[in-house]
């Protein structure tokens, strides 16, 4: 019995000065929220720690643009993995905008709806990019998401 305890004391106390890669994202997100803060960017970069490199692909979207949140977590997953991509393997990606107006006619207030569309060509893949973290900028206005991926 007395093995048995201390076996279990030596165990509980190993693992309280582990870290795990959850803490690692979480220090990482957040000191990458602090440099952007500071300065604005957006695009690829490789950024690096004491013991690991890590991939990152950082974007901002307009709040206003989506009716839905996940249309705009959507949108943002495709163009981190484009930017990934174009970094990577150097490939062509070519986007379309499409505006769409309506006209509804036959009254004196005629209501105009305007559908804006981006269509994005890519080739190429990243895997393994995984969202870091996403947040409101300070204007409120654009929401900024942090695609990362652990570099081996």
């Amino acid at each position: 019995m007395k093995h048995l305890l201390s076996f279990l004391f030596l165990g509980i106390s190993l693992s309280t000065f582990a870290q795990d890669y959850s803490t690692e994202k979480t220090t990482l997100a957040n000191f990458l929220k602090r440099m952007y803060n500071q300065t604005k960017f957006e695009g690829v970069k490789i950024v690096e720690d004491y013991d690991n490199q890590y991939f990152i692909s950082v974007l901002s979207l307009d709040r206003e643009r989506y009716k839905k949140e996940s249309d705009m977590f959507r949108v943002a997953q495709v163009k981190a993995l484009r930017q990934a991509s174009e970094f990577v393997n150097g490939v062509n990606i070519t986007s379309d905008l499409i505006i769409r107006t309506t006209e509804t006619n036959g009254s004196p207030d005629a209501e105009v709806t305007v559908e804006t569309l981006e269509k994005i060509h890519s080739t190429g893949f990243v895997q393994g990019m995984e969202l870091l973290i996403n947040f409101v900028r300070a204007d409120t206005t654009q929401m900024v998401f942090i695609y990362m991926r652990k570099i081996e």
